[in-house]
């Protein structure tokens, strides 16, 4: 059986995070490419408050569910790591307890959000003409947070070994399904909603299936034994170490974010419905940044793993590149065909004034995301996964709250809101670079006796 899995430890640098990366954002365009079917579907055949409804409910359904992202990115540090220093016994219990703890909380935090939904719905003060459908479509989405949870760690797992082509393949599978099904629940069956959030949930079910599959049937190092599904307590304090930090900042990012949406949803459901669809294709220049970020971690994981630091800062020289030129490839297009783009999802010229607005003010700035996400994305990769949770929060919540709520009290303009994401993305960006170059990289060049450069 040809093997699946990658070591980025020896070879090209530049082609390897490429062959690596590639499928990532192959998987997310994908991936966006659903999530935008889903308000494109309900923008066009059910209505503008709909449209509304699912966009606006994104950033709730996202603190949920960042929490097992956040999980499975910082678990996959540590999973990198021990694949990178060869240590196939540590590996298989920590992603089988990794695994078991995911299923377990899954389905807690699948119940507690359902509950919830309406205490967070009245959180972002969501207007009345959006709430019912609003509240529809959460409790139906959140069914699927024990398949995301799942799927998740399953795909954090093939990513650490080397493995990015899998999760893209099971990606575009479950991101067609989920296409035919809203179509088919929204357009054939006229369920409205209930039928964009039944499609998501079922897409999700397939994906993390084929995932847990493919991890049954290899005879790999990371190969999943039933039978061995359960929680190690030292390895499940390393897992929530390193995968915990990453967790808790998903969840505060998010959280913030619907204090954020709180703002928009003061200015009623135009601008709810136009500042989601933007966010939808803003996501696609996103999708790059988190792809190099998800790229970078694995990479430095596994050569700090093997004992390789020199090769795991050139990695980053080589993502820096790669960032600049992407974010060009997708950033401008969106920027200059803006309106194009936003009629595929509402005719209301309302709502297609308030995503241009803010289409226009946040892609030009979208390369101070990507360092953003480079540098500590990077810092988590040789283990620093708290610090990264507190430049997070101090850049991406408290740095844009404050923005915020300055700006807001001067001026009460939408355009403020704009203003917040590319400002908090600046401050996280700083303290990342300046984290990674003063005590990262600098001791490390003092320690062993080379020249410190900035050559970063």
């Amino acid at each position: 059986m040809k093997k699946s899995t990658m070591n980025l430890t020896e070879g090209n640098i530049a082609k390897q995070i490429i062959i690596f990366a590639l499928p990532i954002l192959l998987g997310q365009i994908f991936q966006n490419l659903y999530n935008s079917v889903d308000s494109i579907v309900v923008g066009k055949y059910v209505g503008k408050t709909a449209l509304a409804a699912v966009t606006s409910s994104a950033d709730i359904s996202q603190l949920i569910i960042g929490f097992f992202t956040g999980l499975s990115t910082g678990s996959g540090v540590l999973f990198a790591r021990y694949f990178g220093a060869k240590d196939s016994k540590n590996l298989h219990l920590s992603i089988h307890t990794a695994i078991t703890f995911s299923i377990i909380l899954g389905v807690i935090m699948a119940v507690v959000g359902i509950v919830i939904s309406p205490y967070l719905l009245n959180l972002v003060d969501c207007p009345e003409d959006v709430y019912e459908e609003a509240l529809q479509y959460l409790r139906v989405y959140l069914v699927g947070v024990l398949f995301t949870a799942m799927y998740n760690v399953a795909s954090g797992v093939l990513r650490a070994v080397g493995d990015s082509r899998h999760p893209f393949y099971y990606l575009v599978i479950a991101s067609l399904t989920n296409i035919v099904l809203d179509i088919v629940a929204v357009v054939v069956f006229h369920m409205g909603v209930i039928g964009v959030a039944l499609a998501t949930v079922i897409s999700q079910l397939i994906s993390v299936v084929l995932a847990i599959r493919n991890m049954m049937t290899t005879n790999d190092v990371h190969k999943l034994v039933i039978k061995d599904l359960h929680i190690n307590g030292k390895l499940l304090r390393e897992v929530l170490t390193l995968g915990l930090p990453a967790a808790i900042q998903s969840c505060l990012v998010s959280f913030s974010n619907l204090f954020v949406q709180r703002y928009i949803n003061g200015f009623g459901s135009a601008a709810m419905a136009g500042t989601g669809a933007a966010n939808k294709l803003d996501r696609y220049a996103g999708m790059v940044a988190q792809c190099l970020g998800l790229s970078v971690t694995t990479f430095i994981s596994q050569n700090v793993g093997a004992g390789r630091y020199d090769r795991a800062f050139k990695g980053i020289r080589s993502v820096l590149v790669m960032g600049f030129i992407a974010v060009a490839v997708f950033g401008i297009p969106i920027y200059f065909f803006a309106d194009t783009f936003m009629r595929l999802f509402s005719s209301d010229e309302d709502v297609i004034q308030y995503g241009v607005g803010m289409i226009t003010v946040m892609m030009p700035v979208y390369y101070i995301q990507t360092l953003h996400q480079i540098y500590s994305n990077a810092v988590r990769g040789f283990g620093k996964s708290a610090t990264v949770m507190i430049i997070s929060v101090v850049g991406l919540i408290v740095c844009r709250q404050i923005f915020l709520a300055v700006s807001m009290g001067i001026n009460r303009v939408i355009e403020n809101v704009y203003w917040a994401y590319p400002v908090g993305w600046f401050c996280a960006f700083i303290m990342s670079f300046c984290y990674y170059l003063f005590t990262i990289k600098f001791p490390y060049k003092k320690k062993n006796g080379k020249k410190s450069t900035v050559n970063v």
